[in-house]
């Protein structure tokens, strides 16, 4: 069922569908300026370039948003898990890309570190194909409004559904010091996603709990106050939900096992190299699904030369060795390209910089009307 939604401001409406009695956003459109704010309250959107075209031909689209933290080099796991996904999306939805700096805050104390990094992690996703002509990309501290909404979530959200969280527990039994940002992490990235009404947001499988977490506070506010939030889904590939690091545990920084998308080819040979794998004798059958080298294999290679070397480890003839150089070389000439052009970025801080500040104010335009009407849901407007 397609209806007109209530709530937030005036001049636009939004689209929903109701599936199982829980609203899904479609897309936002604009009405006449002299609409009556009886039927337009409701929060808003500004379509990006790569989603106008499609609303032009009458299809509707899901917001897709997800974010990534700014500390240290960006690694294949963040490239597989998170940034070709992401920009995969750019063609079929409202793309929502952000740099987490806030976010990084529970764990970087270096001021420059974390300066430099949000930098290079922008330079990142623009070197390996994200168009801020068609999603809105910006850094979380330049949207002010994710701090007030996580303030006011924070005061709904109850402490045992915070205690439950098994990414926090995690990071403390790996020795992270605990703070409260640590342990109130998935309040805020519920502001994140509600901010901007947010459909879907790919996640790794570690964070699936907090898309939980996201959907039960965004459901406890909607109860609580009226229908404000639109309740997202997660999306978690099974395929790509978990990359291993070096170590055979989740590629990390966290765990110091990653195998960084930029390095200089010395270094990235050396780290192909260090990739544990177990003592089978190269004649014997090895099983590919359990072997770290081929899981992170099976993503680069040509298809036909992946089904060839799944065939050696189930048959025997798989040499680890082997296919190790041969993973370094294609790394090498996968990031080529992404490779010279994040240099030339890098060079020129400042186009990054306005291609950020840019897509901060795209995204305020959103955020904007939907703290609006929270403030008013609450009663902090007078």
């Amino acid at each position: 069922m397609v209806r007109l939604c209530g709530g937030g401001c005036q001049g636009y409406f939004l689209f929903t569908l109701k599936v199982d009695r829980v609203p899904k956003l479609v897309h936002f459109t604009r009405l006449g300026s002299n609409a009556p704010v009886s039927q337009v309250r409701c929060a808003t959107a500004v379509a990006t370039a790569g989603s106008a075209a499609c609303l032009a031909k009458g299809v509707t689209l899901l917001r897709v948003l997800s974010g990534i933290q700014p500390t240290g080099s960006l690694h294949l796991g963040n490239y597989l898990g998170m940034m070709r996904p992401m920009i995969s999306y750019m063609d079929r939805s409202e793309l929502f890309v952000f740099v987490v700096n806030f976010h990084a805050l529970t764990s970087v104390t270096d001021s420059e570190k974390l300066s430099r990094g949000t930098l290079e992690a922008a330079a990142d996703f623009l070197a390996l194909g994200l168009d801020p002509d068609r999603c809105v990309f910006w850094v979380q501290s330049d949207v002010p409004e994710v701090v007030e909404l996580a303030w006011i979530l924070t005061c709904i959200t109850p402490m045992g559904l915070l205690e439950r969280c098994h990414s926090y527990k995690d990071k403390i039994a790996k020795g992270i010091s605990p703070n409260h940002g640590l342990f109130a992490y998935p309040v805020l990235m519920a502001a994140d996603i509600l901010l901007y009404q947010s459909n879907l947001v790919p996640v790794g499988k570690d964070q699936k709990q907090h898309i939980e977490v996201t959907r039960d506070i965004a459901i406890k506010f909607n109860n609580t106050y009226g229908e404000t939030f639109v309740i997202p889904e997660g999306e978690i590939s099974d395929e790509i939900a978990t990359i291993p690091g070096v170590d055979g545990q989740k590629m990390s920084k966290s765990y110091d096992n990653t195998i960084e998308i930029f390095l200089d080819e010395k270094t990235l040979r050396k780290k192909v190299m260090g990739i544990m794998t177990d003592s089978v004798p190269v004649d014997q059958p090895k099983n590919p699904e359990t072997c770290n080298l081929f899981q992170i294999y099976r993503h680069f290679a040509p298809q036909d030369r992946v089904a060839e070397v799944r065939r050696l480890y189930l048959e025997g003839g798989a040499a680890y060795g082997t296919i190790k150089k041969e993973l370094a070389a294609i790394l090498w000439d996968y990031f080529r390209g992404p490779r010279e052009k994040r240099e030339t970025l890098m060079n020129d801080p400042e186009q990054i910089k306005q291609i950020l500040r840019t897509g901060a104010e795209k995204a305020r335009n959103i955020a904007k009307p939907t703290i609006e009407l929270v403030r008013e849901r609450v009663g902090i407007r007078y």
